[in-house]
């Protein structure tokens, strides 16, 4: 197996268990601790924000590299292993996560309001 497909294979890997990650936090089964840290790893994963910037040259992409596997590691390992199972059989499905057309303008909107307060603090 080349080293291509290893990685691509982990990708989907990493992309199945953030869906299921998602389903995690949506269980009524899951402890409150475990779904709030289940909604910052879902919430981190789609997030277009990074806490350090991609276009830095190599840090940039560490934090998603260290951090989103680091994230799953400790939702799979702090839920119960039934509701793991049963989360992670929902999201073979990917046709069955929700789409949220809203999101983008949600990003556009808090960039506007960021802006303006930089724009007020600058010239105010």
């Amino acid at each position: 197996m080349s080293l291509k497909q290893r990685l691509s294979g982990w990708a989907d890997k990493l992309k199945q268990h953030i869906a299921a990650i998602y389903y995690v936090y949506r269980d009524p089964e899951t402890p409150m601790l475990t779904r709030w840290l289940a909604l910052l790893v879902a919430a981190y994963a789609v997030s277009p924000i990074d806490l350090i910037p991609d276009f830095i040259p190599v840090i940039g992409y560490l934090d998603d590299l260290i951090l989103l596997p680091l994230g799953c590691w400790l939702v799979i390992h702090s839920v119960p292993d039934s509701v793991w199972q049963r989360s992670l059989e929902k999201a073979t499905d990917r046709t069955a996560l929700p789409r949220f057309q809203w999101m983008p303008w949600l990003v556009v909107m808090l960039w506007i309001v960021v802006a303006a307060v930089i724009a007020y603090g600058l010239f105010a």
